[in-house]
């Protein structure tokens, strides 16, 4: 019976761990934390939704929030109303890609973008002793409804891309939401784009058509219609709608990797700068940065998406995201963002005026190996340390575990803070150079005592 607490909100299965209780001290310790300042609430279509809805609106409310309510809406369209209505915080009730029994907390600060781990986990501290206090009656906050989200949102979408230039085009668009939160600012996005769209799984009844996590051996549907339609492009949704993949015109699946690539290539033709990837992210951003030149630079990060964003605002970033399909365009919110990638993808379509699958092959191709190996808590360090010695003479990145960047390839190291494994992610030009990559931090893993 899961629960996991941490960095990232909470999460836990319906009726067993995630209980009405736990939501409603989630909203008090919110509110408790804002000093009883408004708090804006979205979440994804789960059909638990309703019940955690309401269970954290009564605890904000009692610890004198108001609560400004979104309904069902993905985490980016939340993100964007928190700064847009200028609240304290937001709440999104999401369990991302699990399944459909699950349902999560997330937390969202004042500028709309995920915690910081010391901002979490102060206030999951209030959450665990209980050390919010519930105002009188005269206090109690007050609960609103907004309607606005989707046109907000896509708004500020539509002023970073060239809108009459993807209109002209009249792209056939598939879209697969698999039945979560991103059908519905989708379609309002597209409907801007003139974009002729089929959709696949489009109700919001969090009754999942297929696994949601967008990887391939999920979205079969989805790359056979493309395949067998005439389209330009696939897109595909993880429940929340915070990821994005993409699918040519082929029906090819081309992996969670290239999403920011093709997005950051539009930002970064336009205005050359900095952008920002976590350390298990591809090469191919790198050598994207090169190649654009005009002080196009990346800064690698921790992995999670707050160590994300903190890396791109203190590096003046224009553009970031990581290597799940998350893309992160700050002039619209600092969240990773499948509206945006959307956006960005056309708009890199109509102004090269060429096919994805063109695309997708003038950048250099990688392979990308994940494994993780089972490492008792305690040895994580002496593996680390050991990793660190052995290749002292390498490149190497220790903030978030140890990245160790060769000629051929790179291979990234970390312990999990949620279970006792280590994982074990390489990328080199040919997937049997990244298997030795990762063999060779496997070694050491087992040789150390």
């Amino acid at each position: 019976m899961a629960l996991m607490m941490g960095v990232s909100g909470i999460r836990g299965i319906v009726g067993q761990t995630l209980t009405p209780q736990l939501a409603a001290s989630a909203g008090c310790a919110m509110a408790k934390f804002v000093g009883g300042k408004p708090i804006v609430l979205g979440r994804d279509s789960r059909p638990s939704g309703d019940m955690v809805r309401s269970a954290v609106t009564s605890g904000l409310l009692a610890g004198g929030s108001d609560v400004i309510d979104l309904g069902i809406a993905t985490t980016p369209s939340t993100a964007v109303m928190v700064t847009e209505l200028k609240a304290a915080g937001g709440i999104v009730l999401t369990a991302s890609h699990n399944p459909s029994q699950w349902n999560g907390i997330k937390f969202l600060t004042p500028d709309g973008h995920a915690p910081p781990a010391s901002m979490a986990n102060e206030i999951l501290d209030i959450l665990r002793s209980e050390s919010f206090a519930l105002v009188d009656f005269s206090k109690v906050g007050k609960l609103s409804a907004d309607t606005s989200t989707n046109d907000v949102h896509v708004n500020r979408v539509l002023k970073i891309v060239d809108v009459e230039a993807i209109r002209a085009k009249r792209f056939k668009v598939v879209v697969d939401s698999v039945n979560g939160a991103g059908q519905p600012v989708a379609k309002h996005l597209l409907d801007a784009l003139g974009c002729e769209v089929t959709y696949l799984n489009p109700e919001t009844t969090g009754l999942f058509a297929h696994t949601p996590e967008p990887l391939e051996e999920n979205l079969g549907e989805l790359c056979g219609f493309a395949k067998s339609a005439d389209v330009d492009v696939a897109f595909a949704q993880d429940p929340d709608a915070d990821r994005l993949v993409v699918v040519d015109e082929n029906g090819r699946y081309i992996g969670e990797e290239y999403t920011l690539v093709l997005a950051a290539r539009r930002v970064l033709e336009l205005t050359p700068g900095a952008t920002c990837a976590n350390l298990s992210t591809s090469r191919m951003l790198d050598d994207l940065a090169a190649q654009i030149g005009g002080g196009s630079c990346v800064h690698r990060s921790a992995v999670g998406e707050a160590n994300v964003v903190e890396t791109m605002k203190a590096n003046n970033c224009i553009v970031g995201g990581e290597g799940n399909g998350g893309i992160i365009d700050p002039r619209v919110v600092y969240v990773r963002d499948s509206i945006v990638g959307m956006a960005l993808v056309l708009d890199l379509l109509a102004s090269t005026c060429q096919p994805l699958s063109t695309l997708v092959a003038d950048l250099p191709r990688y392979e990308l190996v994940k494994t993780k190996t089972e490492c008792a808590k305690d040895k994580i360090s002496r593996v680390l340390a050991n990793v660190q010695s052995t290749f002292a003479n390498a490149k190497l990145s220790t903030i978030d575990g140890v990245r160790i960047d060769w000629p051929e390839g790179w291979v990234h190291v970390r312990g999990s803070n949620t279970e006792p494994i280590m994982r074990i992610i390489g990328e080199a030009s040919d997937q049997g150079t990244a298997m030795e990559l990762v063999q060779r931090i496997q070694r050491i893993v087992d040789s150390t005592d």
